[in-house]
Order: C-alpha cells, then structure tokens, then sequence
C-alpha cells in the first residue's frame, strides 16, 4: 500500500504515510453558497475528487471533510463590503439562510453531475461558531491578533513559518502595509 504524492514544503516527491493506519486524511475548502457555481470553481472539486479516488485506488480509505461557506465571506479580498449571503439574498429577495441551503443543494447537484464524489463529512461554518470564537480566543491571548476600528486581524508577523509552503520573501512583502493579515472576526455596524 502506498502512494507518491509531492510534498510542498519539501519540494519533493514523498510516499504517503498516513497518520491512522490505512486511512487518508483530507481537508479541503468547500464553497460560499451566495450564488451558482460555475465550472472554473468547481475545478478545485475535481482536483480534490482526483486525489481522494488515487488514494483509494492506492489502498487507503479517504476520510474527506469539506466545510460550507453560509456566512460573513466579504465581497473584497480587502476585508470590507457587504457580505455576499447578504447580497444574494437581497438580489433574490429572500433570507441569507434561504440564499445558502439553496446553493449548498445546487453545489451538490453539480458535483454530482460530474461525478464528484460527496465528502465524509460537510460541516457549515454556521454549525461552528463556538469552535470558531474559541479558536480565535486562543489566537488572541497568544499574540497573534490585533484589533481595529472594524475587527480582529491575524497578525502574520508574528507566525514564523507564515509563507513557508509559499517559499514567500516575508520580509520583502511591502514592508509597514498589513496586505497579507487577514481578518479572524468582523465588527458588524448596524445603521
């Protein structure tokens, strides 16, 4: 049993080795349902589809988890806008909930119309803010984070290994600018 996958860090070929015997772990991103998606965003689905049927072929049994996107993703990569399920849901003149199971369902619809198979587990990131503030809590009294007028920032400064997969030039990155923080939890302002 055994499968050659290349290892990112390493900027090598690897043989897989599993942390539970027999059985391959995945994580992979799954979508912001505010709207149909189309084939260039379901590429990344296909990808994942690919990996896990190798590393069944390969003897292992894949244990894929894939979460849902169902609120607070902005509509710029700046961390500010309006929340996309908002748009949506005014675009089409009903909930954000409804905007987001509706899809979810068509997400789903499409990926099996190409044969995409379902993940082990799909989790909704509504289904998990608990999990999220405590997460972001222990961030947060690490010194990770830093606050603004409008949320709480991951501090990328202050990772060391932040950009290692990327091999990025972390001191070369537009020193002073805070472009590459990003934000773990947005201030909401009512009018």
């Amino acid at each position: 049993m055994g499968v050659w996958l290349y290892d990112t860090k390493g900027r090598e070929k690897k043989l897989f080795s599993p942390l539970i015997e027999g059985r391959a772990g995945m994580y992979t991103c799954g979508p912001t349902v505010y709207g149909r998606a189309h084939l260039g965003n379901l590429r990344a689905y296909l990808f994942a589809d690919t990996l896990k049927r190798v590393l069944n072929l390969s003897g292992f049994t894949p244990y894929h988890v894939m979460n849902i996107t169902d609120v607070g993703h902005l509509t710029s990569d700046a961390d500010d806008g309006d929340d996309k399920l908002v748009i949506g849901a005014r675009r089409e003149m009903t909930t954000a909930w409804i905007i987001a199971r509706r899809y979810e369902e068509q997400f789903f619809q499409d990926c099996e119309a190409l044969n995409i198979l379902r993940p082990s587990v799909v989790c909704r990131a509504t289904e998990h803010i608990p999990e999220q503030i405590e997460m972001i809590k222990e961030l947060d009294q690490g010194g990770f984070c830093y606050r603004t007028s409008d949320g709480l920032y991951f501090d990328t400064s202050k990772y060391a290994e932040y950009g290692e997969l990327a091999r990025l030039d972390v001191e070369g990155l537009r020193a002073g600018e805070r472009v590459w923080d990003w934000i773990l939890w947005h201030i909401a302002t009512c009018v």
